[in-house]
């Protein structure tokens, strides 16, 4: 291998490489067991101190807060959609959202199969294109929880703040920039991720929740539906993706030996800043797609004045090494996502390359 690729991937996204690596050497004799971690027992000693260590790690980067719990599942935030109002969305109550682009559209597709669901705020006015404002969030008469999309991946925008709920538990989708900034995570009800942006390799996915609101699942849902059987088994009620598990344990520790979520924060902002700066220093030739109020650190959408222009930057970047760069099916343009393993050297190739085709096309 001459080099590593510039990986722009939305998900499955950029691993850090020292944890790439450091999984290299342990993968196939894990802990001197002469087998590896794929291959041994969930039940074990050894793979349920990883699974442990995860779970602590994971909250000891969100400042160890109380009464919360960790829980390792499979089916993505896809599943989560519909987990959601299964278990929370009581009779009478109305499963309440903020509708902010396509992600958060699922979620209300999947929640109104399931229940009464109003749609507390909107963007879709603006085509998605802004965040509504917080103090325009309206609940219903009784709402069961508020659910969010912290950061609209397809879209690029991204909350860099979120409403006080006061006793109606807020519930939050954050597949795309979690732990990507420090996180006051008492302000939540709970929290879900998909692990293959910021987190790990796909196949698992993450739920930091209150425990005394996903101990008493309704009872008549199927098993695996109910977060109150994950929590009382350690999410070890049926086999864990446990290498994804181990790989996340790992991206963890990289975070850790970073400076936390507080080291991390200033990076990613350093690597959004550039490239915004790149979009908006270009005089026109490269635009924004959302309002800069709005805008994610985690995915950089952009456009150029032809879909034509569009086709040839992705062709040209391709040649230089680029992957990724192009915008999501759904919506077309560009887009670069830089989550946590998105080393600075690629945004600033990016960009070196950005300047380039300006000057080649413009």
């Amino acid at each position: 291998m001459n080099r590593r690729a510039y990986n722009f991937n939305a998900g499955p996204a950029a691993l850090p490489l020292e944890v790439l690596e450091r999984a290299q050497s342990e993968f196939v004799d894990f802990r001197e067991s002469g087998m590896s971690i794929m291959e041994m027992s969930h039940r074990g000693a050894i793979y349920e101190s990883v699974h442990t260590e995860a779970q602590e790690r994971l909250l000891s980067l969100l400042g160890n807060p109380k009464g919360y719990k960790v829980l390792f599942l499979q089916g993505g935030a896809s599943t989560q959609f519909a987990m959601v109002p299964m278990n929370f969305l009581g009779q009478g109550q109305q499963a309440n959202y903020v509708l902010t682009g396509s992600w958060a559209e699922k979620a209300v597709k999947e929640s109104k199969l399931i229940g009464d669901t109003h749609i507390a705020a909107s963007s879709e006015a603006d085509n998605f294109m802004s965040l509504p404002n917080l103090d325009d969030i309206s609940l219903s008469d009784n709402p069961a929880y508020l659910h969010m999309t912290s950061n609209e991946t397809i879209g690029g925008i991204q909350f860099k703040q979120f409403p006080n709920t006061g006793s109606v538990p807020l519930i939050c989708d954050m597949s795309s920039d979690i732990l990507s900034r420090p996180l006051d995570v008492n302000q939540f009800g709970m929290i879900y991720a998909g692990a293959q942006k910021n987190l790990g390799p796909s196949g698992v996915t993450v739920v930091i929740a209150r425990e005394d609101m996903i101990t008493n699942s309704p009872k008549h849902l199927p098993t695996m539906l109910r977060y109150s059987t994950h929590t009382s088994n350690d999410s070890l009620y049926n086999t864990p993706p446990s290498f994804g598990i181990y790989m996340i344990n790992e991206v963890l520790r990289w975070i850790q030996e970073r400076g936390g979520l507080e080291g991390i924060q200033v990076q990613n902002r350093e690597k959004a800043g550039l490239l915004y700066n790149a979009i908006d220093g270009s005089g026109g030739f490269y635009r924004g797609c959302v309002d800069a109020a709005s805008r994610s650190d985690m995915n950089v959408t952009f456009r150029l004045e032809s879909e034509e222009l569009e086709k040839a930057f992705i062709k040209a970047s391709e040649k230089e090494g680029f992957v990724g760069l192009k915008g999501h099916r759904s919506v077309g343009g560009l887009r670069a996502s830089i989550y946590n393993a998105v080393p600075m050297e690629s945004c600033k190739a990016l960009v070196d390359f950005m300047e380039h085709f300006k000057q080649t096309h413009g």
